[in-house]
């Protein structure tokens, strides 16, 4: 079957991605300045020849929140800014297990624990590191979830030890390219993110790794960034997008993206990435309109965070599940069945999670990881 968008950069593109070729970084500058509606059309034939026709949700639980001493500039919970937001120690695991099963009724198919700072260390904070684990084995004993984790760096030793209790993917956002990176973080480099990465996988985990968009990054950046991720091998690719809040650096600057933008960066990242699941996290509700969500769906993202975030509200999972279908897409069952109708009557059309007593899937950043 031979696959035409009627613009011959995006047709060339597509034939060797579905050839089975691995675009590079002249390709993704090239396709980024191609129109949106060529660029959409080949990400959707791109998850529909390697996907299964379904977007997979995942929700994470703010297990610590703030008093980070990182200093990310898009980051509510860093020490070096005053963002007022509530901060607190490790929930515990009876409390991570009670956020997972909720996230499990509303349709996730795995659940990421994540700790805002540097790495929970098994050296240093054994106590925190023993409840980590208790955490973990609850999640994976009593629910029909995958079990990730966002925990920072990581040592060879710690990564062992997660992957033999089971974590399925470690998130570790590399956030832009190589080049942007020291203009958002200065306490630790790019570098410490891509070893973390490299050990997490030599480990026996898979990759969950991505970027937030609209920090001030040129075109350019994102194309180098999903090159960078293309490098390390990742099998889940999630895209934030600048959710500005008040106190952080980026708040100040006053930086926005368009709709258009967000919708191309999708597709390309989903050609460049053919065989992971590009996923809409952080930022989309506020970057986005209601009746714009469900375009990058359409333009080949198939995987959504659902629920809140780390430091800011998300929609309802039911609304998520009513963007999902309007794109055309079906919410992935493979691991946690459940009906979908039932999470959309529960929750109401168009409620937010603060509308529906705290039944949201977590209390969850603006990125996913930080």
């Amino acid at each position: 079957m031979v696959y035409e968008t009627d613009n011959r950069t995006v047709d060339d593109a597509l034939e060797r991605v579905l050839a089975g070729e691995r675009l590079d970084r002249t390709d993704g500058l090239a396709l980024l300045a191609q129109p949106v509606e060529p660029l959409a059309e080949a990400g959707a034939i791109v998850r529909d020849r390697f996907g299964d026709g379904t977007v997979d949700a995942c929700s994470i639980v703010n297990a610590k929140a703030g008093n980070c001493a990182e200093d990310c500039g898009f980051c509510a919970q860093s020490v070096h800014f005053d963002t007022g937001i509530d901060t607190y120690g490790f929930l515990g695991p009876e409390k991570i297990l009670e956020a997972a099963k909720r996230a499990e009724r509303d349709g996730a198919q795995r659940f990421g624990i994540v700790v805002a700072e540097k790495g929970v260390s098994k050296k240093r904070r054994p106590e925190e590191w023993a409840e980590v684990i208790e955490a973990i084995r609850l999640v994976r004993d009593e629910c029909d979830l995958e079990v990730d984790a966002s925990l920072g760096i990581l040592t060879e030793e710690e990564a062992e030890i997660l992957a033999a209790e089971g974590i399925n993917h470690y998130n570790h956002n590399i956030e832009t390219s190589p080049r942007y990176f020291p203009e958002i973080v200065g306490t630790h480099s790019f570098e410490d993110r891509v070893k973390t990465l490299e050990v997490a996988k030599s480990a026996g985990m898979d990759l969950c790794a991505g970027v937030i968009l609209g920090m001030g990054e040129t075109p350019t950046d994102r194309i180098d960034a999903a090159i960078a991720l293309q490098d390390v091998g990742i099998s889940s690719l999630p895209v934030n997008i600048l959710n500005p809040v008040a106190g952080t650096p980026l708040a100040e600057r006053g930086v926005e993206i368009t709709t258009e933008e967000i919708v191309k960066t999708v597709a390309v990242y989903k050609l460049l990435h053919p065989q992971a699941r590009v996923r809409l996290t952080g930022g989309r509700e506020v970057n986005l309109e209601p009746d714009e969500q469900h375009l990058p769906l359409e333009a080949g993202a198939d995987g959504i965070l659902t629920g809140d975030y780390l430091t800011t509200e998300g929609q309802s999972p039911g609304e998520d599940i009513e963007i999902i279908e309007r794109a055309g897409l079906e919410p992935n069952t493979e691991v946690n069945e459940f009906d979908p109708d039932e999470v959309k009557a529960r929750h109401g059309a168009a409620e937010s999670s603060t509308e529906t007593g705290g039944e949201s899937t977590a209390s969850t950043a603006e990125p996913s990881d930080d």
